[in-house]
């Protein structure tokens, strides 16, 4: 998709903000510019069609040490500035229901997953664009009360591929970004020559921002008001190299958005324009201290998401493999 960089808007001046600012009419072209519907079948399986079981073979090739680490947060059940939407946690049984022997223990869990405290996926039926979803369903037609007939997260299905750890603090020497910071192509160029990776079709790109780090030690704030993400004139560049998931330990957007009138701007790029499922909330930190340790920065990636038919998406614990 190389003509699609023409679309982009001209690059930042000097700064760490989340800007420049993109205006509507710029971003409506972006959005035609990297737009992939109609180009596979199953649609709404979207970019995750590109991983074939070449692209699982050679990502299985690649690990080494056989180190695992899930990335995945610890279900939140506390409220705070960065789970307004706590997730269920009770027992049920104390092993006082049934007669013995042997005694059981249950629990229950729920969650309002859409938010800033679970690690998740969203598929594709979770973002529409100017009233569509990926490949142009409409989207009030597609979803109701009862759930998603187009895009589900059953459909998805599990992944297993490359991924590709953009590892942002890393690269620049610093603990973390700063919440409102951005993500540009030059940045992404930059990350994968300093970390000696290059993005590749089928791909899973993950950036690491350091949300994680920050809040532990400095405390939450309100990531809907404030976070580092990527800004909208990377996704050019993303498109160009084909990736079938974008992820990070945030939502991907960076926040404040810079689309006047669009509060999720990478969302709408990815999930509804190029048919790309987004993981949101991950904890990077541990996978960030062990491809330091491995010096490289790609790994298997397997994301199993719940069998939920009809569901926008799913709790997860995405799983990389050294």
């Amino acid at each position: 998709m190389s003509s699609s960089s023409a679309h982009a808007p001209n690059p930042r001046p000097a700064g760490t903000g989340n800007g420049p600012a993109v205006s509507r009419r710029e971003f409506d072209a972006l959005f035609d510019a990297v737009r992939t519907w109609d180009r596979w079948s199953p649609a709404d399986r979207g970019a995750w069609n590109r991983v074939t079981a070449d692209h699982v073979r050679r990502a299985a090739a690649g690990v080494r040490s056989a180190t695992v680490v899930p990335l995945a947060l610890p279900w939140n059940t506390r409220p705070g500035p960065g789970n307004r939407k706590p997730a269920l946690h009770h027992m049920t049984d104390l092993g006082d229901v049934e007669a013995p022997e042997p005694s059981t223990y249950k629990d229950f869990l729920a969650a309002d997953y859409h938010g800033k405290g679970i690690t998740h996926l969203d598929a594709l039926c979770h973002v529409a664009y100017r009233g569509r979803l990926y490949g142009g369903r409409t989207a009030h037609e597609a979803v109701d009360a009862a759930g998603a007939r187009f895009g589900a997260v059953s459909t998805l299905g599990p992944l297993v591929t490359t991924g590709v750890l953009l590892d942002l603090p890393a690269v620049l020497g610093i603990p973390w970004l700063e919440p409102g910071q951005a993500v540009h192509a030059e940045d992404i160029v930059a990350a994968e020559k300093a970390l000696d990776v290059t993005i590749g079709e089928g791909d899973a790109v993950l950036l690491r921002s350091g949300h994680g780090r920050r809040r532990a030690e400095l405390g939450a704030w309100d990531p809907d008001t404030a976070s580092a993400g990527f800004h909208v004139d990377a996704v050019p560049l993303l498109a160009e190299r084909g990736i079938a998931l974008l992820g990070g330990d945030g939502d991907s957007d960076v926040r404040p958005s810079p689309v006047d009138g669009v509060h999720s701007p990478v969302h709408a790029l990815a999930v509804a324009a190029m048919g790309v499922p987004l993981l949101d909330n991950l904890d990077l930190e541990e996978l960030s201290a062990a491809t330091a340790e491995a010096g490289r920065h790609a790994f298997l990636l397997v994301v199993a998401p719940l069998n939920v038919p009809g569901g926008t998406g799913s709790p997860v614990n995405p799983v990389a493999v050294l």
